[in-house]
């Protein structure tokens, strides 16, 4: 309460309050003291108790008396004194007792020892004797009496961070990183399966379709086209494909409905230029300039029965005479039973007036020069002609004939016997069927069930002899097949030729499935 002798008690009340900028921290107890004005600035600070026993003998005229710092530094429990003890009050205050030594240990006699840690101003842990106060080093911790004095700021606050655990992190960076390349993986192996099994759909919705024609002034080299009795534009388009006339396999055909064309093709030897427009090739055949007179040409893979139309339109000898002459194999050196495979394919020009024998001998001697290329000794000729022309109907592509040549080796293989027994090919059953030009490349369960000497799906080993005319390429696998463990293989998608070779039944299941969806894409691509 305000002192009664004051004029402005107010003011006296006022005056006996501690100044918040001496406050500190007291270390040892824990509470926020002022320092009594009586101490001075430089004075240690008084515990809140001195501070009151300070401030009542101010008022009173009496010394106070400090107790010495207690041992614990947990807060001290007030202990009541004897009433002797209580000084006199001259004035309607309540000041508070004074505290004797006797007290003062008693407190710290009762008082809990607890470890504490010195918070807040460096000068809040120390040790009390009587009113002096010692001050030990600085604590490094800054409190927050310190922040609002401006003795610390807010850097000083606080304990250290825990360390990051930078094993931890990079440990879930990888992990992360994985998930991610997981999901783009999934996302480019989804999207590349359904761009090579819809691409030409793809294209066609999003008007990305690459023309079927080449564009005009593109036309270079030279080729051969050979048009036979009864060709029409549709049989003709494959055949100026494969020479390399024209872009695409329907580009000539489609160019020949689209405008409503039909022209009359003549049989015969054509001189044309590779990559011409279907236009230009067109015109190209129905110009008699571009006829070449006495000139065949035969392409891989035909058989004895397709090659000789085409000689007696290109040079004019009759086909009678030709097939009157490949009846008799022994005219010509061959110790078999017919020239099937012996016609060599390439592009021949005749004099005027030769004979239907010498055609055909030109035709087995060009053979023969290619089996001595490969080194093919003379009595081994027949076989190798036997795998080459197998090998020449099953392969779309030279890159392949190599691996078929080893699908044939393997299986032929006697280790192999108890797991195949026969060689299986298709085309050798449709050979011997009659069914290899009906434009299908499966074979019908007739072919496959006929019980002919072609037919692997019924005799073992290789079939009696060849089933078509193989060129250079194909003898040349036949003698050097790739190194592999292949046993199957299939065409997946014929308009392209890619073929899957693989090494046991389960994966060829799944490659034959491959070529059946292709071809239900592609219901007239001739499956």
């Amino acid at each position: 309460m305000p002192d009664p002798t004051s004029q402005d008690p107010f003011a006296d009340l006022f005056g006996k309050l501690p100044d918040p900028r001496a406050r500190r921290i007291d270390g040892e107890s824990g509470t926020s003291e002022p320092l009594s004005a009586a101490q001075g600035d430089d004075a240690p600070p008084l515990s809140r108790r001195a501070a009151r026993e300070a401030a009542n003998a101010s008022a009173t005229g009496e010394q106070a008396v400090v107790p010495p710092a207690p041992a614990s530094t947990t807060p001290a429990v007030d202990t009541p004194r004897p009433a002797a003890e209580t000084p006199s009050v001259p004035t309607p205050s309540v000041p508070t007792p004074a505290v004797s030594a006797s007290t003062a240990s008693a407190v710290a006699a009762s008082t809990v020892q607890a470890p504490a840690r010195p918070i807040g101003d460096p000068a809040a842990a120390y040790a009390r004797t009587g009113t002096t106060a010692t001050i030990p080093p600085a604590d490094p911790v800054a409190g927050l009496d310190d922040l609002f004095t401006g003795a610390r700021s807010t850097d000083d606050l606080g304990s250290e961070p825990v360390p990051k655990n930078k094993r931890r992190r990079r440990i879930g960076g990888w992990i992360a990183l994985g998930v991610v390349l997981v999901i783009l993986g999934g996302i480019a192996g989804g999207g590349w399966y359904v761009w090579n099994t819809y691409e030409d759909k793809i294209r066609e919705f999003m008007g990305w379709e690459e023309p079927k024609d080449f564009e005009e002034g593109l036309a270079n080299g030279e080729a051969v086209l050979t048009i036979v009795s009864g060709d029409t534009g549709q049989s003709i388009s494959p055949k100026l494909f494969e020479a390399g006339v024209t872009k695409s396999e329907d580009a000539f055909y489609d160019y020949l409905v689209e405008e409503n064309l039909n022209p009359p093709f003549v049989p015969g030897a054509f001189q044309l230029k590779k990559q011409m427009s279907s236009a230009a090739a067109l015109a190209a055949i129905l110009d008699p300039a571009n006829k070449l007179e006495d000139t065949a040409q035969l392409r891989e893979g035909l058989t004895v029965a397709q090659s000789l139309p085409i000689l007696a339109d290109g040079i004019g000898v009759p086909l009678a005479d030709l097939q009157a002459a490949v009846a008799n194999p022994a005219d010509f050196g061959v110790a078999a039973d017919s020239l099937e495979g012996w016609l060599f394919p390439a592009t021949y020009t005749f004099s005027p007036g030769i004979t239907a024998h010498d055609v055909i001998q030109t035709l087995v001697n060009r053979t023969v020069q290619s089996l001595d290329s490969a080194g093919v000794p003379e009595a081994d000729r027949q076989r190798i002609l036997t795998v080459a022309s197998i090998i020449q109907r099953e392969a779309r592509f030279e890159a392949d004939m190599k691996k078929v040549a080893t699908v044939i080796q393997n299986r032929l293989d006697p280790s192999n016997q108890e797991t195949f027994g026969l060689l299986q090919m298709d085309s050798t059953a449709q050979y011997g069927y009659g069914e290899m030009h009906d434009g299908s490349v499966s074979s019908s369960e007739a072919a496959l069930n006929d019980d002919n000497p072609w037919n692997t799906y019924m005799h073992t080993g290789l079939p009696i002899g060849p089933i078509s005319n193989p060129g250079d390429v194909a003898i040349s696998a036949a003698m050097n097949p790739e190194p592999g463990p292949w046993l199957y293989f299939v065409t997946v998608d014929l308009n392209s030729g890619e073929t899957v070779f693989t090494t046991n039944l389960a994966d060829h299941n799944r490659a034959v499935a491959q070529w059946i969806n292709w071809c239900k894409a592609n219901p007239d691509a001739g499956c």
